[in-house]
């Protein structure tokens, strides 16, 4: 399982391996960050591996932050993204192994 900076299964994502290979993989620069986000970088990436120089959100005690709470798929309901977010906040916590 290749897990990105904030918990999302990079390896199991439909965009995974063409469009994409994961955020760690292209720095944070990912497809949808190039599109959507003005510095062309993930902000939650950017924030715990470039600028807290963390493996990934999962090693900051403020996880889940406001910014990991707000950055919502425009395609996902509410309730989706409260269960993804329980999820994804999960596999950070994780021991590793």
């Amino acid at each position: 399982m290749i897990l990105s900076a904030c918990g999302l299964v990079c390896s199991d994502c439909e965009f995974f391996g063409s469009t994409c290979n994961g955020c760690h993989a292209v720095k944070g620069q990912t497809f949808w960050a190039k599109e959507h986000i003005p510095s062309k970088t993930c902000p939650l990436y950017d924030c715990s591996v470039n600028n807290r120089k963390y493996k990934d959100c999962g090693d900051c005690a403020e996880l889940p932050c406001a910014m990991f709470r707000e950055m919502k798929d425009p395609g996902s309901t509410d309730e989706q993204h409260l269960k993804g977010l329980t999820d994804r906040v999960a596999r950070l916590k994780q021991p590793a192994g």
